[in-house]
């Protein structure tokens, strides 16, 4: 979203100030949540995760898979290329390992790694690690998802605008400690490709000094923004604890980009267009543990069994035709115009048409529903069609085609669709009709065109009869909204009157221009929860300070829609699951945990498996040699250390009493000099 857009909504808005009311539309009360603080030092790189500095992230998880990244720092950054080990196991010390392998990096790819680990069970929480150069990596947490018949309640995380100089990632954190999400939607600009102290808070550049320096434009530029965002150990850690589904919007390129250009490129002087856009989509596939496909297209689906198909749009570069900034413009009804393209959208039609799932729940970056603000402009030169002309970046850019989207919705009788937006940096919950109002444009004397709001279609918004479909849009995560564009008492003007009746003054009433919105918020940050059942789907709305490090966290507001109905509700905040997974560990194991054979030890036997109180390792060495054997439990905790020593070449019978354990899966943890080995073995009852 373009800064300077905002800045001209300002000049608009200047009578909005005088409108405000004593109390918000919505209040919330702040509470602080007893959670982890986590270290917040995005400049400077965590010696205690080398040469993993970049920490771990999974993301795109199918039923039987999921990818997996890291990113490892040479020491010598012209060094030969890197051979990478990971381990995938279901458990958080990597003990009851289920695959591994490795993977081979260097310069050519930034010293990145993906897997995308197979032959996983659905519906299963993973714990992951990489060792590379001697070290481990942190571990990390992932969830595959479940097939048909699996699913009764499903838990994402949705964030969007993640302005590394606006403020402190927050809302990362708070995501973060949560232990029953089963991924992270992110809805783009997950990067902002401005030059350091362009756009965000000046009281923090110092503090959060971005690199480069400069407006990125080049392969280099890129992977060093990337590096810079996720050393910021907020980021790192949601990316440790859960998968990501992420998209790309414009900033990962550059503001407001389309297909074939964008507002902040200048081929004069940054070069080529397609050369730029192609680096960024490079650089993205490096850094974001997204599953590539032909052609680099984004737009994908992922099926949460039967209770939910996850259908991922590119607004941005795909099909996107260039902005009409013109709400005049005759062209801007075109209805050949599409923010799509011919091939994206015959795609998400029939993702609709044939989707067997009770929810189709939408991930795409720009507001879809009618958002009027026209009204703002009657007291400026811009008027009526100035105004509304600031925001056409988003689908009211587009009108004809989502006007497309909506008939193929009502005329195929789908229902339970759920459109998440990002890009706006602001909250919104509306109803989507086919037409929210009737719109009547009358010349006045003096005043110039006003809009008379006349809320006499299909649509009832008491009711919210003739809703087709539902749309709920994320804060961003730090990215300035209203009250940091604008002053804050003109942002909590435009937030009171922005669905209620205009009154233009003189007792002149216009009319409501946003009926079909039931919840704003105009200037926090944060994220939502969608809370995904059988019986409803439920937003919740979760507010971050970003000036400071800080764990507070506000509940907002939440709105549902019942299954069947296609409209919103206030509603109250969801309840999380009933099972918490297992967090995945704050630091990174001191030796990674390998079930493969020591080069200097044999396992002869381990009997009797299970045990009931006295167990028996049988093992050779080849060589003289320096053995730790540990009796660990599922925690990694030391329940006895049973040789502690430097052993000669030879056979070894070790026998160690557990009758006072507890039933349960515990370990041999083996050392033979430095090299670990993990054998499990089963307590009886």
């Amino acid at each position: 979203m373009n800064r300077i857009l905002y800045a001209g909504l300002m000049l608009c808005l200047g009578f909005v100030s005088t409108l405000a009311q004593t109390t918000p539309v919505f209040e919330s009360t702040l509470f602080h949540n007893n959670r982890v603080e986590f270290r917040n030092d995005p400049v400077t790189a965590n010696p205690d995760w080398a040469p993993f500095f970049h920490g771990v992230a999974s993301g795109d998880p199918l039923s039987d898979r999921v990818i997996i990244w890291t990113r490892v720092t040479p020491e010598d950054m012209n060094t030969d290329p890197i051979e990478v080990k990971w381990t995938m196991a279901t458990d958080p010390q990597l003990m009851n390992q289920v695959a591994d392998g490795t993977f081979t990096t260097d310069a050519d790819r930034d010293y990145t790694v993906k897997i995308d680990v197979t032959d996983l069970a659905p519906a299963t929480t993973y714990y992951y690690g990489f060792e590379a150069l001697g070290k481990a990596s942190l571990t990390g947490r992932t969830k595959t998802t479940p097939e048909f018949d699996q699913a009764d309640h499903l838990r994402f995380g949705v964030v969007s605008c993640s302005n590394f100089q606006a403020g402190y990632f927050n809302g990362y954190a708070g995501l973060a400690a949560r232990n029953d999400l089963d991924a992270v939607i992110h809805l783009g600009d997950y990067i902002y490709e401005y030059a350091d102290g362009v756009y965000g808070d000046a009281d923090l550049f110092a503090d959060r000094p971005l690199e480069p320096s400069t407006e990125i434009v080049t392969e280099e530029e890129y992977r060093t923004r990337y590096s810079t965002y996720r050393l910021d150990t907020a980021l790192a850690r949601a990316h440790q604890q859960h998968p990501f589904i992420a998209v790309w919007d414009d900033h990962e390129s550059a503001n407001d980009a389309y297909t074939d250009g964008a507002e902040n490129h200048d081929p004069a002087t940054q070069g080529d267009w397609e050369t730029r856009k192609n680096v960024a989509k490079k650089v993205y596939f490096e850094w974001m543990p997204i599953r590539e496909q032909a052609n680099d297209i984004v737009y994908r689906t992922i099926q949460y069994g039967d209770l939910c198909d996850l259908i991922m749009l590119d607004t941005r570069l795909e099909g996107r035709e260039v902005q009409i900034l013109d709400n005049a413009s005759p062209d801007l009804q075109d209805p050949d115009r599409t923010i799509l393209g011919a091939d994206q959208k015959d795609w998400f039609l029939d993702q609709l048409s044939s989707s067997e799932a009770k929810w189709k729940v939408i991930g795409q970056q720009v507001i879809f529903a009618e958002f009027h603000v026209g009204w703002a402009g009657l007291a400026d030169p811009a008027g009526y069609h100035g105004t509304e002309s600031i925001f056409l970046d988003i689908w009211d850019g587009y009108p004809a085609e989502r006007a497309q989207i909506i008939d193929f919705i009502e005329t195929n009788e789908i229902d339970n669709v759920v459109m998440l937006t990002g890009d706006f940096h602001s909250t919104f919950a509306f109803d989507v009709p086919t037409r929210p109002h009737d719109l009547l444009l009358t010349d006045v004397p003096g005043v110039g065109l006003v809009p008379f709001y006349n809320a006499t279609t299909e649509y009832d918004p008491t009711t919210g009869d003739g809703s087709v479909l539902v749309e709920f849009a994320t804060p961003s995560i730090t990215s300035a909204n209203f009250d940091e564009n604008i002053d804050p008492l003109t942002a909590f003007g435009l937030q009171v009157q922005i669905n209620s009746d205009v009154d233009a003054g003189g007792g002149l009433l216009l009319g409501n221009p946003n009926p079909h919105l039931k919840g704003v918020n105009l200037v926090q940050h944060g994220y939502f929860i969608l809370d995904v059942q059988e019986e409803a789907t439920t937003a919740n709305w979760y507010f971050t300070p970003i000036d400071e490090v800080s764990a507070d966290e506000s509940f907002e507001f939440a709105f549902f829609t019942n299954d069947g109905e296609n409209r919103l509700q206030p509603g109250d905040e969801s309840e999380g699951k009933d099972e918490q997974d297992e967090p995945a560990p704050s630091d990174p194991p001191a030796v990674v945990n390998n079930v493969n054979e020591l080069s200097n030890f044999t396992l002869l036997g381990a009997s009797p498996n299970p045990f009931i109180d006295l167990t028996t390792l049988n093992y050779s060495l080849a060589e003289k040699a320096d053995v730790r054997i540990q009796l660990v439990d599922t925690d990694g905790k030391v329940l006895q250390t049973l040789v502690d020593e430097t052993l000669p070449a030879g056979q070894f019978t070790l026998r160690s009493n557990g009758a006072d354990l507890p039933a349960g899966m515990y370990y041999y943890s083996i050392q033979v000099d430095g090299e670990l080995q993990t054998i499990p073995v089963v307590k009886g009852n």
